[in-house]
């Protein structure tokens, strides 16, 4: 088991020493030819298994298709299919590589979710998108908008075929507090490249749960930012990776105004040969961001032999006045005395795997509000247990 632990408290004096590959240089740009053409070296991409993209990444992945999206809203919302001159798009962040810039610049329309200010939804708003179909291409943009002091739940649910390309936006306006849950559960054969733009106002509270199960090669990129005093984001993710499948989640929350708090906790389980798993999560408290309360952890439980988990955690702090930060990052098997204590209680030793993992995501499952989700989530976990015989 390989474990990484740093802690730090408001005992951090300034002058913390910054990297030199610090992401408050992060580049970002709307134009697709402004990032070279990924090779696999860079940072951003060593994970990635390139050729699996389909063409994503070095513009030959050409528009053969378009998404369809189904919505199951509360009545409280509106939901605008818009063009690419809409003023709105595009205000909760800048694309941050390639695929992202390229799905910026070839999506043909857009969906804008808007909850009104002070308003509260009286139902979860489910947005299911379904693929292009196998063999097909699509890019896609999805905004949604939360006014002054709005409520509500938003699922999008990614189910089908094909290669996906989007940018997904959160506009959380002042005093707004929003749930949204993001399912990757496609069909096998299934390419999804996701950055995902999390933007707060002040005082607004964001829970962020990323839940990915299926496809071929999965990417999604968070990015939370803060606009104004007060923010809260809570960024959770739970993922199963079978045999074969490539499952990456990039997160980087940015610190840059005071008096904001965030929490990361992903957990992943991996099977089969071949499965690969990749978490990094940097976090970045800029010099202004003083009274800053941040940590981030990331669990890995390997199921069997053949798979890999890599898990990357990284802290930045340009400030010594904060309220506290810190990371964490662990990666194993099973845990041989659970399931001794376990056996030794009269529990079959399939019955203790299976104890074992439901224990292990627990911690995230009971924070997703949405019971349908959770529920059907839970069925996916037995679903994949049963498959590896634990």
């Amino acid at each position: 088991m390989s474990v990484t632990e740093n802690n730090v408290s408001e005992s951090l004096r300034e002058g913390a020493v910054i990297p030199a590959a610090s992401r408050a240089e992060r580049f970002t740009s709307y134009d697709v030819e402004a990032f070279e053409v990924p090779g696999g070296r860079e940072e951003n991409w060593r994970f990635t298994p390139m050729k699996r993209l389909r063409g994503l990444h070095d513009g030959s992945a050409v528009t053969s298709g378009e998404i369809t999206l189904e919505a199951d809203a509360a009545p409280e919302l509106t939901i605008e299919t818009v063009g690419r001159d809409d003023s709105r798009l595009g205000q909760a962040g800048v694309p941050s590589d390639r695929i992202a810039a390229q799905a910026y610049s070839s999506f043909q329309k857009a969906t804008v979710v808007t909850v009104p200010k002070e308003t509260k939804a009286s139902k979860p708003s489910v947005l299911r998108i379904h693929g292009p179909g196998e063999g097909l291409v699509a890019y896609g943009h999805l905004q949604v908008r939360a006014e002054a002091f709005a409520e509500a739940v938003v699922v999008l649910d990614h189910v089908g075929s094909g290669t996906y390309a989007d940018n997904v936006e959160f506009v959380i306006g002042a005093g707004a507090k929003v749930t949204v849950v993001s399912v990757q559960d496609w069909a096998d054969d299934a390419v999804h490249v996701s950055e995902q733009h999390l933007q707060l106002g002040r005082d607004a509270a964001l829970r962020h749960t990323v839940i990915t199960l299926g496809g071929d090669l999965v990417r999604v990129s968070p990015t939370a930012t803060f606009t104004d005093k007060g923010g809260d984001v809570d960024m959770l993710g739970v993922y199963f990776a079978d045999g074969g499948q490539h499952q990456e989640h990039r997160l980087f929350v940015d610190h840059a105004v005071p008096n904001c708090k965030s929490r990361v906790g992903y957990k992943g389980a991996l099977q089969g040969e071949g499965a690969h798993t990749v978490w990094i999560g940097d976090v970045l408290i800029r010099a202004a961001a003083e009274a800053t309360d941040t940590y981030e952890f990331n669990r890995n439980l390997v199921l069997t032999p053949g798979a890999r988990a890599d898990s990357v955690p990284n802290l930045e702090i340009e400030t010594g006045e904060i309220e506290g930060a810190g990371h964490a990052s662990a990666t194993g098997r099973f845990d041989d005395e659970q399931l001794f204590y376990l056996q030794s209680r009269g529990i079959a030793e399939e019955a203790a795997r299976r104890l074992v993992v439901r224990g292990f995501f627990h911690e995230i499952l009971v924070k997703i509000d949405v019971p349908e989700v959770r529920e059907r989530l839970e069925a996916a976990i037995e679903a994949e247990l049963e498959a590896v015989g634990a």
